[in-house]
C-alpha cells in the first residue's frame, strides 16, 4: 500500500501540469475545451518519436510542448475565425488529432523502456547528489520499514509543477493575462475596450494545450511508452483535479486556485489508487471511479452549502421569534418564514 500511494503522488505531480492547463481553459477562459484528450497524446507521441529517433529527451519534451500549443491555437482558430461552437471546435480538433497522432507515431504504440528519457536522466542526476542515501538513513534511524529507492522523480516533478504554477500566477497578472481573464469573465466588456478577444482566446487555448502536451510527454517517459489511446478521458481527469482541489483548498485567489489544482491532481491519483484496492473493483473500472469522484466533488460542496444556509435561516428564525416575544412587530418573522 505505501508503495502504491508513493507512486500515485509521483504520477499526480506530473498530471498536475495537465490539470493546470485544464484550469486555464475551463476556469480562466470559460471555454469547454475537449482538445485535451488529443493534445495530451500529441505531446506523448512527439516526444516518444523524437527520443526513439535519437534526439535529446529534453529537446523532445519542449518540442511536444510546442506541438500542444499549435493544437490549442487551431482549436481557437476554429472557434473564433471559423465561428464554430466552442464545444464542437474542441471535439473536431480532438478527432483530428487522433489520426494525426497515429501519423506521428506510425503505429499505435511506441515503447520507451530501452531508451534514455528525461525521467531516466533526472533520476541519474538526483542519485548523483547523494540525497537518497541521506533520506534512507534518516528513515532507517526512525525505524520506518517503507523507504522508496529514490525520491528524485517525486521531488523534481513537484518542483516543476510549482515552478509552472508560479509562472502562470505571474502571467495572469500581466496585461495580457488580465485581458485573458477578462475575456473569460465578460467578453463583451473587454471587447468594448478595443481588445482583440479572438487573439486572446487563441493564445489562452494554446498555452492551455501546451501544458497538457507537456504533461503528456512526461507521462509517456514516466510510463515507458506512448499509446494512441492514453488520452481517452483525460479531460475528465483534469476536471476532477480542478474540482477536487477547489472544493478542498478553495479558489478565492489565482495563487490559491493554482495551488489547489496541484493538490487536487495528487489527491485524485491517491483516491483512484485507494479505490482500486477495493476487492470488487478492477482496473477497467477506472473511468467509472473517475466519474463517481467528479460527481461527488460537484454535489457534496452544494449539499454542504445548502445545509449551512438552512442552519443560518434557522438561527435567524430563532432570533426573530425571540424578538417577537418581547412584543415587537412580527413582519420580520413572516419574511424569514417565507424566505425559508
Amino acid at each position: 500500500m505505501p508503495t502504491a500511494i508513493f507512486g500515485s503522488i509521483e504520477a499526480g505531480a506530473i498530471y498536475a501540469l495537465m490539470a493546470l492547463g485544464v484550469y486555464l481553459s475551463f476556469r480562466i477562459l470559460d471555454f469547454p475545451d475537449l482538445t485535451v484528450d488529443g493534445s495530451f497524446v500529441t505531446g506523448a507521441s512527439v516526444a516518444a518519436v523524437m527520443i526513439v529517433g535519437g534526439y535529446n529527451p529534453f529537446l523532445a519534451t519542449m518540442t511536444a510542448l510546442l506541438a500542444g500549443f499549435a493544437a490549442g491555437c487551431l482549436t481557437g482558430l476554429l472557434h473564433t475565425k471559423g465561428k464554430i461552437n466552442a464545444l464542437l471546435s474542441g471535439i473536431l480538433m480532438m478527432i483530428a488529432l487522433y489520426s494525426i497522432n497515429l501519423r506521428i507515431m506510425g503505429k499505435s504504440n511506441v515503447p520507451l523502456l530501452s531508451e534514455e528519457t528525461a525521467i531516466t536522466k533526472l533520476t541519474a542526476f538526483w542519485q548523483g547528489l547523494g540525497i537518497d542515501q541521506a533520506i534512507q538513513s534518516l528513515f532507517g534511524a526512525l525505524g520506518m520499514s517503507f523507504i522508496p529507492k529514490t525520491w528524485g522523480i517525486l521531488i523534481l516533478m513537484l518542483l516543476l509543477a510549482f515552478v509552472v504554477k508560479v509562472v502562470i500566477d505571474l502571467f495572469l497578472k500581466t496585461d495580457i493575462g488580465l485581458a485573458i481573464r477578462a475575456t473569460g469573465d465578460n467578453e463583451t466588456m473587454i471587447r468594448s475596450f478595443s481588445a482583440d478577444t479572438d487573439l486572446l482566446k487563441i493564445a489562452g487555448l494554446g498555452i492551455s494545450n501546451a501544458l497538457v502536451a507537456f504533461s503528456g510527454a512526461l507521462v509517456a517517459q514516466y510510463n515507458g511508452f506512448s499509446d494512441v489511446g492514453m488520452g481517452i478521458g483525460m479531460i475528465i481527469i483534469g476536471l476532477a483535479s480542478v474540482i477536487i482541489g477547489e472544493a478542498i483548498f478553495g479558489a478565492k485567489t489565482i495563487v490559491r486556485a493554482t495551488l489547489a489544482v496541484i493538490g487536487g491532481a495528487i489527491l485524485y491519483r491517491i483516491i483512484v489508487t485507494l479505490a482500486l484496492r477495493v476487492e470488487f473493483l478492477e482496473t477497467g473500472d477506472m473511468k467509472l471511479i473517475t466519474a463517481v469522484i467528479v460527481i461527488g466533488a460537484l454535489i457534496l460542496p452544494k449539499l454542504i452549502q445548502q445545509q449551512k444556509e438552512k442552519q443560518r435561516k434557522r438561527r435567524r428564525l430563532a432570533e426573530a421569534k425571540k424578538t417577537n416575544a418581547y412584543g415587537k412587530s412580527g413582519e420580520h418573522l413572516a419574511a424569514i418564514k417565507s424566505d425559508s
